[in-house]
């Protein structure tokens, strides 16, 4: 799948759930809004593939939002691995999702090992920060 290019409904999902894209994260891309910190997640790893700097700076806390976002188009992520989850379901106002996501830069192959805070707010959630995993 290229950069810029939004999966169909029945295409499987970017973030590697398994699920199709309709049924995962098309909806949370489409609306900016996830029932959880999982969700969310998932929703910014494929905003991440496929290109999509407006979904990520939509649900980006404005306490540590940037003034904008610029994606590198030669990096592909291609590959979302979850970690561990805390907190983060419906009756829960913060969560943490500790993931792995693997990408490829021209011949290079690498991950990135992130610990992600997310909050909910008036009902929506939003990625707030997270730690990077040193190797």
């Amino acid at each position: 799948m290229s950069k810029s290019s939004l999966p169909t409904d029945e295409q499987r999902c970017p973030c590697t759930s398994g699920n199709l894209f309709g049924a995962c994260c098309g909806p949370v891309l489409k609306s900016g809004e996830a029932p959880g910190a999982l969700r969310l997640m998932r929703s910014r790893f494929t905003a991440f593939a496929i290109g999509d700097a407006g979904h990520l700076l939509r649900t980006w806390h404005t306490s540590t939002r940037p003034d904008d976002l610029e994606l590198d188009d030669d990096v592909r992520w291609y590959r979302l691995d979850i970690l561990d989850q805390q907190r983060g379901g419906p009756f829960d106002d913060e969560g943490v999702v500790e993931f792995e996501a693997f990408y490829r830069q021209g011949a290079e192959r690498g991950s990135m090992r992130e610990r992600s805070r997310f909050v909910r707010e008036d009902g929506s959630w939003f990625y707030v920060d997270g730690v990077v995993a040193s190797r």
